[in-house]
Parts: structure tokens; sequence; C-alpha cells
């Protein structure tokens, strides 16, 4: 019979988006945006500071994601699970119509198809935490083809993800720079490009496609003593790849005018402004549920 001796490692579990944004090239004023069937923004600010609690988060830990961090996590409950709907279920096309629908959408300029959505399919996750809210396309006519829809879509997720930036900004977060993953942030140009002009902000991609299992590992080579910190860790394994999107002026400009749209149906639909609540009306059409 053989004996064991030394000291056992002992793994511990780890939320695969924390890992991922590890894996990702975390840190301080560098936000990972990781955008797959829905989204999830996470940001660390160091522990030592006086940090308010920030309403419409998904959560604000000590440690949660980095020792001797705050953790603030975020997100959207519907993003690629939105294309998929309506490319799948309602043009009722296969995964190649994507290609299709990508190829046309860049022949666009920003505000050409003349449509406004709310990226609530599968409800609000932050900032208005209500999971009763609903999708709404505005301004169709009989003239909107399905790539007037597509681009209106992937906008009005851009749009959401604006949303909870702003709400960081109330709260003095400082985001110098957003590194995204997850596979449409790696599959899709015209995406990465709409988000850069939104959001107005330079966005990176991780050199790696499998960032969860990257932050994993760093996490353990930090625990055998291979690296005295996960910063040290990161420096050594996280890169970004050669294609950085920077905002394009004239697109920034006009996607601000019609944010500021979409900030209006945001707030009168989500009861944020006194004497707007049309947000009931999307839960009493919902009777399915009742």
């Amino acid at each position: 019979m053989s004996s064991f001796r030394g000291e056992a490692q002992i793994a511990a579990g780890i939320i695969d988006a924390h890992a991922g944004a590890v894996g990702a090239g975390i840190g301080t004023g560098r936000m990972v945006k990781i955008i797959g069937t829905s989204s999830c923004d996470i940001i660390t600010v160091p522990s030592n500071g006086i940090l308010a609690d920030i309403p419409g988060i998904c959560g604000q830990v000590q440690g949660s994601v980095l020792p001797g961090y705050v953790g603030i996590e975020a997100g959207q409950a519907a993003v690629g699970d939105i294309f998929n709907w309506f490319v799948s279920d309602i043009c009722g096309a296969g995964h190649e119509r994507f290609a299709t629908l990508e190829a046309e959408a860049e022949q666009q300029y920003p505000g050409q198809h003349g449509l406004i959505a709310l990226d609530w399919h599968n409800g609000n996750r932050n900032v208005l935490c209500d999971q009763q809210l609903s999708g709404l396309l505005l301004g169709m006519t009989l003239k909107t083809t399905p790539v007037d829809i597509y681009l209106a879509l992937i906008e009005a997720t851009a749009f959401g993800a604006r949303k909870i930036l702003d709400r960081l900004a109330e709260y003095d977060i400082a985001i110098d720079e957003i590194v995204c993953c997850g596979g449409i942030a790696e599959k899709s140009p015209l995406l990465m490009q709409i988000y850069a002009d939104i959001l107005n902000r330079k966005l990176l991609i991780s050199a790696s496609s499998q960032t969860c299992a990257l932050g994993a590992a760093i996490f353990a080579a930090v625990n055998t003593g291979r690296f005295a910190t996960v910063e040290d860790a990161q420096k050594r394994f996280c890169h970004f790849k050669e294609k950085v999107y920077h905002p394009i002026n004239n697109n920034v400009s006009t996607y601000q005018k019609l944010y500021e749209i979409y900030s209006d149906l945001h707030d009168g639909f989500g009861n944020v402004r006194n004497g707007l609540d049309y947000g009931m009306i999307m839960k009493r059409i919902n009777i399915k549920n009742k």
C-alpha cells in the first residue's frame, strides 16, 4: 500500500464569468465584457477605497473576482439569444443567414433603417432589474426589411450596454478600456464596430478564445507558487488580438441622437421618469402568464 506525503492542492469552484474576466486580463480601469447568448460586464476596483452601493447592478462583492478588489458585475439577459431568435424563429433561416445579414448590414449607414428597439426580449437584468419587461420595435413601415430589423436589434443591445456604463459612471467607476471576449466578439466585426460607436470607446478582444479556462489556470499557477499574484500571471498569459475597434466620429454623433430616443423609451417603459409607466402595458398584454 502506497502512502501520500506532502501538501494536497484542493480545487475550489469559481463562477465561469469571473474566471473568464481574469483570463481576459481584468484589472483596475479595465472592464471585461463577455458577449454571448447574454452579456456579462465585470470590473474590479481596489477595496481600500470608499465605494457606494450601486443600484441596478447584479453584484458588488469583496474578493469575488480578484483578491484585494471589489468585483462589480452587471449584464444583459439576452444578446445573442435575440439575434438567434430573429434569424432562426422569425426568418426561419439557418446560421448561414447570419453571414448574409451582416454583409447586407455593412452597406447601411447609422440611422438609415429608421428603427429603434428595446432589448428586453428576456426581461431587463440591469439597470431596471425587471424580468417582466419585454422587447419592442418602433418605426416599422412597409419598406422595413429583415436586415433593417437585424441592425436595430444589434444597436438595441449596444444601447442597453451603454446604459450600464452610464450607471457605473454615475458612481465614479473609472473605465479606461474595455476588453471583449466570447463567441460574438470574435465572430462579428459588424457588432463590434457598432458597439465601439455607440459606447464611444476603444474595444479590444482577448487573444484567448477560452478565457474561462485560462482564468482558472492563472489561479492554479498562483496557488502552486509559480506566480506571486494573479496580476503577475496575467502579465504573462493575457494578451489581445491585433484588431482593435475604434469609434468612428460621424457614427458616434448619429448614434448619440438615437441613444437619446432609446433612453426616452427605456425610461418610459421602465417607469424611471415620474408620470411615465408604459411598462405596465407590456405586463398587461403578457396574458399567457396569468
